[in-house]
């Protein structure tokens, strides 16, 4: 009876290890607890890129075959007139190359002084109320803009800060080069807080 009721003792302690190994080898086995996965700060999925648009210039997309501004030339001519306080101008842009080009949109335009091409305040507004066509200049041929400037005595010095201007920057639309179109009959508003310039779209010139 004694040797029966150790044999008894002795299979139950081994059956009783038995399971506690099996229980810690599944415990082993169990894959770590998920927990979510953040991206980094700042980063993007997407893959697309958008093309910056140079500063004071046209808000219209460069055009197929536009014109470089290397060959370009830009000079004033008489415009329709101006209202009260103001004057109106037109910005012509010659193409000088030996082959046709385009242009289309809102040329920049803005004050320069100081006989080294400080800009003089605020750049032109675009006058969007009219259609601006893409305009296809021959060698020779020309492109125009009206340009509406309101005369700087129309506002306090102190406000305006006026100062004489030596003639216009003048951006082709797309372009990051500049023209410069001389002209010392006009008087800048210092501040930008002024706006005298308005330019409209580009237009076949006459």
């Amino acid at each position: 009876m004694t040797r029966i009721r150790i044999s008894s003792v002795a299979v139950a302690a081994a059956v009783a290890v038995t399971a506690v190994l099996a229980l810690a080898s599944c415990q082993s086995n169990a894959g770590p607890t998920s927990s979510p996965v953040s991206s980094p700060t700042g980063t993007s999925t997407s893959t697309g890129t958008s093309t910056p648009r140079p500063t004071g210039t046209s808000t219209a997309e460069p055009v197929e075959g536009q014109c470089a501004t290397s060959d370009l030339s830009g000079s004033l001519a008489e415009g329709s007139g101006g209202a009260a306080g103001s004057v109106g101008v037109t910005i012509v842009l010659t193409n000088n190359g030996s082959e046709a080009c385009d242009l289309q949109g809102w040329p920049g335009v803005s004050f320069v002084g100081d006989g080294n091409g400080t800009q003089l305040g605020a750049p032109a507004d675009f006058d969007r109320s009219k259609p601006h066509p893409t305009v296809t200049l021959q060698p020779g041929g020309t492109a125009q803009a009206p340009l509406q400037i309101v005369q700087a005595m129309n506002y306090d010095e102190a406000q305006c800060q006026p100062k004489q201007a030596d003639g216009f920057r003048v951006y082709p639309p797309g372009s990051t080069e500049s023209l410069f179109v001389k002209s010392a009959d006009y008087t800048a508003c210092q501040s930008e807080s002024v706006k005298l310039l308005t330019v409209g779209g580009l237009v076949p010139g006459e």
